[in-house]
């Protein structure tokens, strides 16, 4: 489990997270929403240990985080952050491969290579694995960065905004392997969605930030409903329910029209 208690971030005189306490259900997929600004990513970045904390304690698997050796955190908790630059021209196997690189060093044994195997065909990507990473469209890159997460083969996977600048049929595409990943492999899934359907449709627990404060958390019915999203988004919501999940139908709302 991963225990978020009375976490602060600041940068500079700005405070971006105030006292943020929260749960990260094991082998469940948890969602962070919020408008622009709330701290979602700054504390996917916290939890991580990618940026240091200012005050609390984030505790993975009842140990501080900042306990663990950074060999042995990547072996506990893979990150996927929204923007991922490469430097280097790789072909989508050289991308998973270095996914292994916290238990091989670079020096891939039989084991890492099935690891490798595995994710490629779990992310259905056998047929382009020798293409490079600059030849692929949106929806392909995507794919092989989460086979290289996959690879590093860790309890927890946290992503950022993974569904940024896919069309839906990707889009949706990334949620099922995300649901996937938590029911058939047991991972714990973590992630920042602006998209509230799509958090509503593939969630187990939703956490909706609001000036870097927990403004409400549950499960998809708790926080899929129009007087909860209504306080954290500040706009008519309305909700409907479609094939047995909550919907929102924010783009109809009475504000919107009024524009």
């Amino acid at each position: 489990m991963v225990r978020v208690k009375g976490v602060c971030k600041s940068f500079g005189p700005k405070r971006v997270l105030h006292d943020v306490s929260l749960d990260i259900p094991r082998g469940r997929v948890t969602t962070f929403i919020g408008p622009n600004g709330a701290g979602k990513s700054t504390l996917l970045s916290l939890m991580s240990r990618l940026l240091p904390k200012d005050a609390g304690q984030i505790l993975i698997d009842g140990r501080e985080i900042g306990q663990y050796r950074s060999e042995e955190l990547a072996r506990r908790l893979a990150i996927l952050k929204q923007t991922h630059h490469l430097n280097v021209r790789l072909t989508v196997r050289e991308l998973v491969e270095f996914g292994r690189f916290p238990h091989s060093q670079g020096r891939l044994t039989p084991e890492d290579r099935e690891r490798v195997e595995e994710a490629i065909a779990w992310m259905d990507l056998g047929d382009i694995q020798h293409k490079y990473m600059d030849q692929l469209s949106g929806g392909q890159r995507q794919r092989a960065f989460i086979a290289m997460v996959l690879a590093q083969d860790t309890k927890y996977v946290l992503l950022d905004e993974p569904l940024n600048n896919l069309d839906m049929k990707h889009a949706v595409q990334i949620m099922r392997i995300m649901r996937r990943m938590a029911d058939e492999l047991g991972k714990t899934v973590v992630l920042v969605l602006h998209d509230v359907n799509f958090a509503s449709a593939y969630s187990d627990k939703i956490v909706a930030l609001k000036n870097g404060r927990v403004a409400a958390m549950g499960t998809p019915d708790d926080l899929i409903r129009s007087d909860v999203l209504g306080e954290i988004y500040e706009m008519e919501i309305p909700i409907e329910t479609v094939g047995g999940c909550r919907v929102c139908i924010y783009f109809t709302g009475q504000q919107v029209a009024a524009l």
